[in-house]
């Protein structure tokens, strides 16, 4: 390439009309120098041009990727917490369904966190709150430590860890897990079924629950609880924003539109049901899962251990003929909570106690990236108007 280029091929290497290359020369941004064969036109520093050039295009990139990621499919974000291979999810390179299989809340997030201490997830000390045990009590008690807690900045990772047993231990509280001084050693699992009056089978199956729902990878709310600390607010806060995010029908409360299918069949029979939804087109919520085309296996696990009532098991039976589609842990989740008859918020308590853990993961992970997520706009709105007349720094500087 020639060191020196006309104007018109500066034109076509950047697109652009003459006044725009006399601009960046003036801007010192494009080298020029007289022709040496007519000392009426200029040459151009093709270095400077294919700079311009390539800056175009990376821009031109980075918009097009950001809208992308952002509005087409998923943020990417490096994490070694949590992910998904041939259809089953893995915590930290541990298959999560095995893990269930005989493991705690605690031995999970001792997982997740990389501690290398044993975890406890104490109940809080002092009196029990007026407020019932549910998702009042347990949002609002977040909010009070968000509003009066310090910033992660400056702190030792031990000082965090022990904070976030200490927000984990105080969510499970709040959503009815035994707070009895006698009862303070016992795992989660087991203070959760003493608070809510069930024998030791079921609470093991809210052991294997806990473990199974703990994480799943860069999720919306564990993306929110990211955002929040990277600005270096308290673990609290970053908890109740991906809280916040868990709790819409969409993601974290999606039991609950399970138990409204499940009333709609106990009224009116699976088949009517599965009939109607179908030739309405209407998607059957607790059915088919996009990260598990072959069926969650979280739920496959979950329901093994269940023995639903005949009209859900018609349910899961019509709509696997009908659809090829699997249930998700949110049926059976719902499924839990009828057949053990658990109190009416607990399919969201416990979802939210065991996400927790993922959570505070997510948020601990990202305080070592050191850097505010930060994504930037990209305006689609009216025209822009430009005031007429000087701007008011030009009259200031003109006084």
């Amino acid at each position: 390439m020639p060191q020196w280029i006309t104007l018109e091929a500066a034109r076509s290497i950047l697109g652009v009309q003459p006044q725009t290359i006399y601009a960046y020369v003036s801007r010192g941004r494009i080298g020029a120098s007289p022709d040496p064969q007519d000392p009426r036109r200029s040459l151009y520093r093709a270095e400077d041009v294919a700079s311009l050039a390539q800056r175009k295009a990376d821009g031109r990139s980075r918009e097009s990727l950001a809208a992308t990621t952002m509005f087409g499919s998923e943020p990417s974000v490096p994490t070694a917490i949590s992910t998904f291979a041939g259809g089953r999810l893995y915590y930290r390179g541990m298959e999560a369904v095995a893990l269930a299989g005989n493991s705690t809340l605690e031995e999970a997030a001792r997982l997740l966190w990389g501690c290398e201490a044993a975890v406890v997830l104490a109940s809080p000390d002092g009196d029990a709150p007026a407020v019932p045990p549910g998702r009042v009590r347990a949002f609002s008690e977040l909010a009070l430590l968000t509003a009066t807690s310090p910033s992660t900045r400056g702190r030792l990772p031990r000082v965090l860890l022990d904070e976030a047993m200490a927000l984990v231990g105080r969510l499970g509280a709040a959503f009815g897990a035994s707070t009895a001084r006698t009862h303070h050693a016992l795992p989660l699992h087991e203070r959760l079924a003493r608070g809510w009056k069930q024998p030791a089978a079921v609470a093991d199956l809210i052991r294997q629950t806990l473990v199974l729902l703990a994480d799943h990878e860069i999720t919306s709310s564990a993306f929110s609880a990211r955002i929040t600390a990277s600005t270096g607010a308290s673990l609290s806060a970053c908890l109740l924003a991906g809280l916040t995010t868990f709790s819409g029908p969409l993601h974290g409360d999606a039991s609950l539109r399970v138990r409204a299918l499940f009333d709609e069949v106990e009224r009116g029979g699976a088949d009517a049901v599965v009939d109607r939804y179908l030739s309405a087109a209407i998607p059957l919520p607790g059915f088919g899962h996009r990260l598990y085309p072959d069926g969650d296996p979280r739920a496959a696990a979950l329901l093994a251990g269940l023995t639903p009532p005949p009209a859900i098991s018609r349910l899961i039976e019509r709509v696997a003929a009908l659809t090829g589609q699997q249930p998700t842990i949110d049926l059976a989740l719902a499924t839990l909570v009828a057949q053990h008859r658990l109190p009416a918020d607990a399919a969201f308590g416990l979802f939210a106690t065991a996400r927790s853990v993922g959570l505070l993961a997510h948020a601990m992970e990202q305080l070592a990236v050191d850097s505010v997520i930060r994504p930037r706009g990209r305006y689609v709105g009216p025209s822009i108007e430009v005031p007429a007349g000087p701007s008011r720094l030009g009259r200031r500087r003109a006084t």
